[in-house]
């Protein structure tokens, strides 16, 4: 199956890092979702009913995000893995998560991407 739905560019506000300041201050968390799903029945019916619901996939998210403390990213994306998992017509996640302001002198940004499959 080829068929995928994406969330790109999210950037919540969360308490996420392996020092004390990250779990005080909130920083910015760059998320990218990406979901395999069956969408013959939606491309041909036009019904929210027969496809995964965005909105509810952004939420789920935000709660994640701007909810949990987690000292790692690859903590942070398996758990909004496992948590997109949890609906039924998803078969496999690939999510993204960036902190892009963790290393302001260098420029860099760290990444972590995982897939998961049921």
């Amino acid at each position: 199956m080829n068929d995928r739905i994406a969330l790109r560019g999210m950037r919540i506000y969360g308490h996420h890092g392996a020092n004390a300041r990250e779990q005080v201050v909130a920083q910015p968390v760059d998320v990218d979702l990406e979901v395999e799903v069956d969408l013959r029945a939606p491309a041909e019916s036009d019904r929210l009913g027969d496809t995964v619901d965005y909105a509810a996939l952004q939420r789920m998210v935000v709660r994640i995000v701007a909810e949990q403390r987690y000292s790692l990213l690859e903590r942070l994306a398996g758990e909004i893995a496992c948590a997109a998992l949890e609906q039924p017509r998803i078969v496999a996640v690939t999510v993204s998560v960036a902190k892009p302001r963790i290393f302001q002198e260098s420029g860099a940004t760290p990444s972590v991407t995982l897939h998961r499959r049921r």
